[in-house]
Formats: structure tokens, C-alpha cells, sequence
């Protein structure tokens, strides 16, 4: 089975209200530093990982790349191209490999763009994944983004014109200032780009955002007390599935619809337990049976890369009730559902908890597969919850 390969890069401009990831806003001057390293680390990834008691895999086969992190956009065309190389160089990398950066409007939308599009072609991308989040100047301005609806149109315009055309837009619900209407306006003008890939998410509260932080203190920066109320965002999300669908796109998993044969060659890794290594900051791998985690650091990072020591934890193997159990709570994520296996209709715990969220409305029961109902994705965190143990 192909493996997909992720690549950090945690840099920004400046980090978003809203953003939970570990990414940084810090000068660029020390971006080609971090770009060394990341090479480093994938050259000297079979050694660390044999050491680390891991087989090489060694030419082990990829059939996708996905740049990630802060911004990957900032990258010129010869960084990626050198990054592009140092996986080939290590893996086996098929021909037709999907090939993602990540990348924010601006980026490409801007003075300049169509250049740059150029040379992200040139380098091998074919699929450019956008945090646009919304088309609504005034929500865009009260999480700290600088685009435009006009910056999208016109990156979008950029990557056709330099034949990029498998392109993907992200849109939040709930951000501060959002109203039905305005994300009405959101889901028509990124409906009107004719893109390929749309991922719809609900803004998540946690204390890795500042944004987040906020609400859970209740306190009135950021736009916190303009964020709508819970019941609203489950609403904009419900309305986005509806649209969505009737223009075609196919739901395939929770936040993410495409149209056909478009969906995410590299996510779906995630989701199906395929394997997957990941390079750079807080970057995680799963081989089939271990899952390890790079340092979340970029200072700790470097430091470990130029010292040859260990940046990342030590792999852990998963035992089979807990790859039992991420079968349940990946696989449900996609909008199929999954089957049933005889381990499963055998367990009365198990029958018991499927039973109970069909009688909940969380989930429905064809044959032998369940999948999650429309409902039901809005507690898939409760669903998922009552398989851990169990499954």
C-alpha cells in the first residue's frame, strides 16, 4: 500500500485568532535554516528510525505529498522543488503522486501570484489546498486575515492559468461577526469559483487558540463576543451540507466534499489507516502499527536535527483493541461509514453502544455497515467517545 508523505512547515506571517496549530509568526530569515533540516531529517530518517527500533522502508512507495503547518505558500518554487527531490530521493514516488501545499490567498492572489503559480507547476504541485475561511471582509478582518473575496478569484484564476486546476477552498462556521446571511455569501462566492474540493469547518474552542482561550474565559477579545452562538454554527454547517450537495459535491467525510473522483488522495490516508510519515515540526507518522510524533517545537526542532539526536517521541505500537478502536472512530469520520466484522456483531458491548446511537439518531445501520447521520455528525465526539473501550 502507498504510503502519503506530510511535510511542515510552521511558518506565518502571522498566526489567526482562530489557529490551534504549532505554527509561529517569526522572521523568514530563519526559514532556509528550517528548510536544511527538514531535509536533513528525511535523509536520515531510515538511520533514526532503525535506531529507534523501526524497519527503514527504505523505497517504500508514496503516492502523495501534503505540505502543511503555517504556510507553505511563502515556499518559492526551487524550495519545493528541493524538498519534492528529497522525497523521491527516499521513497519510492509514483509518477501520478498528488502533491498539496497549503497555501493562504494572498499568497498567489497578489502581485506576483501568477509567477509564483508558475513555479509551483514547475516544481511538481498539482493540488493547492487555500485557508480562505470566509468571503466576508469584516469576518476575515476580526480573526487577522489580510485577503479578499477578489485575492481568491484571482489566485484561483493563477493556479488555472498555470494548470493547476485540482484546487481546494476552506470555509469556517462561526467565526466573530458571521450572520446567516454573510455565510450565505461565503458559500456562493466560493461555489461561483467552480473548485473541485470545498472542507467546511466549525470553529473549534480549545485553549491552543487565542480565539479559543478567549471564549472558554468568556472575555471580549478577538472578537470573541461576536462569534455566534453554538446552535447557529450547527445550523450554517447543516445549511454548507445542503448546498453543497445539491451543486454536486459529494460529502465524503465529515468536513471535507468534493466533486466526483476529486476528494483528497492524501486525507483519506488518515482515515482508512493507511501509512503515512510525516517531516518537520509536530509532524506524526503511522506505519500500520506505530504511531510516533515529532517535537512541536521549531526551536527544539533545529536543535535536535544539528545535534543528530532524537526529535521525535518514542514510537508506540498499538495494541489490537486500540487499532480496533481507531477503526471505529476514523473510519465513521467518512460519511460510508464502515462494516461490521464478526468480532463485532459478537460483542454484546458492542451491539449494546451501536444500538444506542441508532436509538439516539447518531447512527444508522444498513446491512452490515453503520455510517454516521447528518445528526450524528454533529456529536460524532459523544459516538466516538462510547466505542473507546469497547471496540
Amino acid at each position: 500500500m502507498a504510503a502519503g508523505i506530510y511535510l511542515s512547515i510552521p511558518f506565518c506571517r502571522q498566526k489567526c485568532t482562530y489557529c490551534n496549530f504549532a505554527s509561529e509568526a517569526r522572521a523568514f530569515s530563519a526559514l532556509p535554516s528550517y528548510l536544511s533540516a527538514l531535509s536533513k531529517e528525511i535523509a536520515q530518517s531510515s538511520a533514526r528510525w532503525e535506531q529507534a527500533g523501526l524497519p527503514g522502508y527504505e523505497g517504500a512507495p508514496a503516492d502523495s505529498i501534503f505540505m502543511g503547518g503555517g504556510t507553505p505558500g511563502l515556499l518559492n518554487g526551487g524550495q519545493l522543488r528541493n524538498l519534492i527531490l528529497s522525497i523521491s530521493a527516499r521513497f519510492s514516488l509514483e509518477p501520478d503522486a498528488e502533491i498539496t501545499i497549503e497555501a493562504s490567498p494572498e499568497n498567489i492572489g497578489s502581485e506576483g501570484g501568477a509567477e509564483r503559480a508558475a513555479e509551483w507547476a514547475a516544481a511538481g504541485v498539482n493540488r493547492v489546498s487555500m485557508g480562505v475561511q470566509s468571503m466576508v471582509e469584516r469576518e476575515l478582518r476580526a480573526v487577522g486575515r489580510q485577503h479578499t473575496a477578489a485575492t481568491v478569484a484571482e489566485a484561483c484564476n493563477h493556479l488555472r492559468q498555470a494548470g493547476i486546476s485540482n484546487i481546494s477552498i476552506d470555509l469556517i462556521a462561526g467565526l466573530p461577526h458571521q450572520t446567516a446571511e454573510s455565510w450565505q455569501e461565503s458559500l456562493d462566492a466560493a461555489l461561483a469559483l467552480g473548485v473541485p474540493h470545498l472542507s467546511v469547518y466549525m470553529l473549534e474552542v480549545d485553549e491552543n487558540s487565542r480565539l479559543g482561550g478567549e471564549l472558554l474565559r468568556a472575555g471580549p477579545r478577538y472578537g470573541a463576543g461576536a462569534v455566534p452562538p453554538e446552535e447557529a454554527i450547527v445550523e450554517f454547517y447543516f445549511h454548507a451540507m445542503a448546498r453543497l450537495n445539491s451543486n454536486g459535491y459529494e460529502h465524503y467525510e465529515i468536513s471535507n466534499f468534493a466533486q466526483p473522483g476529486r476528494a483528497s488522495r492524501h486525507n483519506e490516508k488518515y482515515w482508512t489507516a493507511a501509512p503515512y510519515f510525516g517531516f518537520g515540526v509536530d509532524a506524526h507518522s503511522y506505519d500500520g502499527r506505530h504511531r510516533w510524533a515529532n517535537t512541536d517545537s521549531i526551536d527544539s526542532y533545529l536543535q535536535g536535527i544539528e545535534s543528530i539526536t532524537s526529535i521525535f517521541d518514542e514510537p508506540r505500537a498499538l495494541s489490537d483493541t486500540e487499532r480496533r478502536e481507531e477503526r471505529f472512530f476514523l473510519g465513521l469520520r467518512r460519511r460510508e461509514g464502515i462494516h461490521l466484522d464478526h468480532r463485532d456483531v459478537e460483542n454484546a458491548e458492542m451491539v449494546a453502544q451501536i444500538n444506542s446511537c441508532i436509538a439516539s439518531g447518531w447512527i444508522e445501520r444498513t446491512g452490515g455497515k453503520i455510517r454516521l447521520t447528518n445528526h450524528g455528525v454533529i456529536f460524532s465526539n459523544e459516538v466516538f467517545a462510547g466505542f473507546l473501550g469497547i471496540a
